[in-house]
């Protein structure tokens, strides 16, 4: 795993400084969850990847404390082999930890044998087995008063744990409870939505809102502004819209926090985006393409000048394609820049460049500059405007291949959308030569998949035909279980309709005409419909019919 001498260095350096496993546990070349496989090896323990809250026994609840068991990163489990016979599982996230080991057998009046988790996986079980939100929220109504929100601006750092919440002040750790749950269900938004009697907390996921927990409407004043100081806005002000930006860390996990709040009549909103740093950009491959779409969008990215253009609403993977297409382009051989608002992930080899309107950075500006920085490939985060269009086509005709992204619902309405705003019909022909229409439909959930039958109207509508065409084809839906929610759905992937532009489109384009005779083109020549792609994946059993038909509207004829 690791070269032995940089390890040897490295345990040298790092001598006197604790016991074996907390310095390999610091160790840069080692994830936790490695080191604790290694140790549970070595020790011929057990090492479980996730703990279930209903294996926690009623006795160590009622005989280990809360803060003991946080602050120790440990939670008692069933034994499984135990029947009864008075032994107990304790799961440590640091494994040498023979003394915590000895107290919890004490404690509990109990032998124990110890296994291994890992912090986060401890932790949420913790929060659960204790019913530990239920009482922070108590305790939050309880200390009311505007002595804390004052102490607040001095409690917080500038990236914060959300896994330290010992012996911190209760509205911190209730936040970062909202955070840290938010995370574990992979949520892309947290919503705190505030009601004439109770506050509303709702978690994006998988573009979905749900409900997830209700709070008094008395603790409102301070979560907003816990949520402001750490976002580094103004927590005076609660007259006017404003935008802040924080990063936290959950372990070895950093999270970046793009907070909005706004006043409506019942208090403050707050919606938090959240961008996990940790799960890295998606290779090209990943993203969903079929196997020709992919071979199609490998030879554009290889092309030396040209406009490509991906659409969709928001929400709808845009920035992720974006950055795929960049991760698969050399950037030892080529200079690559990007200009974006507001930078999502940072790219090794690539320089990024923030807009910054205020300061009159727009994109439109940022892009005259870029252009004398030498670039072979610019990323423009969007198109707005028409002088950032203009502009966009211009360093294509130039020798550049520029990506970009537009908000229109399908790919040749991008071709309309571009003339609207005022570029030349010429310009738009010549320059541009591909766009890719995308929407992220829901996986079927794998723990509880189960075949279904989808009505006859479903599968009309989605152009496969009738319940007779498709009798030999097993349809697939999420029965819901714990893993997703209760949704059926747990993770999303992309479908696509990638339209080339050919000589007979640019012919269409420089005539201005409409967007159905570009599409009926472009069909003629091999191109297939978000719907036609997503019944391709109904049919590999990746998605359900109802939706694909959620996200995606009707091809007309």
């Amino acid at each position: 795993m690791v070269d032995a001498e940089k390890l040897a260095q490295f345990l040298e350096e790092n001598e006197g400084q604790g016991r074996l496993d907390e310095v390999l546990l610091s160790c840069p070349y080692f994830t936790e969850d490695v080191v604790l496989k290694l140790f549970a090896e070595a020790l011929g323990w057990e090492y479980l990847p996730e703990v279930s809250e209903k294996s926690v026994p009623s006795e160590f609840i009622e005989t280990v404390p809360a803060t003991y068991a946080q602050h120790h990163y440990l939670v008692g489990v069933q034994s499984e082999g135990s029947d009864g016979d008075g032994e107990l599982a304790v799961v440590l996230s640091r494994p040498l930890d023979a003394n915590t080991l000895d107290n919890v057998s004490k404690m509990t009046g109990m032998a124990v044998r110890p296994a291994l988790s890992t912090r986060a996986a401890i932790t949420a079980v913790i929060d659960v087995a204790y019913e530990q939100r239920n009482t922070v929220i108590d305790e939050v109504v309880e200390e009311l008063d505007s002595q804390n929100i004052d102490q607040l601006v001095d409690e917080v750092s500038a990236s914060d744990d959300l896994l330290d919440v010992v012996n911190r002040p209760p509205v911190i750790r209730l936040v970062n409870d909202i955070l840290f749950r938010a995370l574990q269900l992979r949520a892309s938004d947290i919503h705190v939505h505030p009601y004439e009697t109770k506050i509303q907390v709702r978690y994006r996921i998988d573009g979905i809102l749900y409900d997830v927990l209700t709070l008094n409407r008395n603790v409102l004043p301070l979560i907003t502004s816990r949520i402001k100081v750490m976002a580094g806005m103004d927590i005076a002000e609660r007259r006017m819209p404003q935008d802040g930006r924080s990063s936290v860390r959950l372990g070895q996990r950093e999270v970046d926090l793009r907070v909005s709040t706004v006043p409506t009549n019942f208090g403050e909103r707050s919606v938090l985006r959240l961008l996990d740093k940790s799960t890295g950009v998606f290779a090209l491959e990943e993203l969903g393409l079929a196997s020709d779409d992919l071979e199609k969008l490998d030879s554009l990215l290889h092309r030396a000048h040209g406009v490509i253009f991906v659409t969709g609403p928001t929400g709808s993977g845009k920035s992720t394609s974006l950055y795929a297409y960049l991760n698969r382009i050399n950037s030892a051989e080529k200079n690559v820049l990007t200009i974006e608002d507001p930078i999502e992930y940072q790219l090794e080899g690539i320089s990024q460049i923030q807009v910054a309107s205020k300061k009159g950075m727009t994109f439109a500006t940022s892009l005259r500059h870029v252009l004398r920085q030498d670039p072979d490939v610019i990323m423009v985060g969007e198109v707005r405007d028409v002088e950032t269009a203009r502009m966009a086509i211009q360093s294509s005709l130039t020798g550049h291949l520029v990506f970009s992204t537009l908000h229109t619902n399908d790919a040749a309405g991008a071709v309309s959308r571009l003339l609207d705003l005022g570029v030349e019909p010429y310009l738009v022909s010549s320059s541009v030569i591909a766009i890719i229409a995308q929407r992220l439909v829901r996986r079927v959930c794998p723990d509880c998949k189960q075949p279904a039958q989808p009505t006859e109207r479903e599968l009309r509508d989605l152009g496969m035909g009738s319940l007779e065409d498709n009798k030999d084809t097993t349809f697939y839906v999420g029965a819901g279980c714990e893993r997703c929610f209760q949704t059926g759905y747990r993770g999303r992937t992309g479908i696509y309709e990638v339209m080339l532009i050919n000589e007979g489109i640019q012919e269409l384009i420089y005539k201005q005409e409409t967007a159905g005779q570009i599409k009926r083109l472009a069909l003629d020549a091999g191109m297939r419909t978000l719907r036609m792609d997503g019944a391709r994946k109904v049919l590999d059993g990746q998605t359900t019919v109802a939706e694909v038909l959620r996200v995606t509207q009707a091809d007309v004829n």
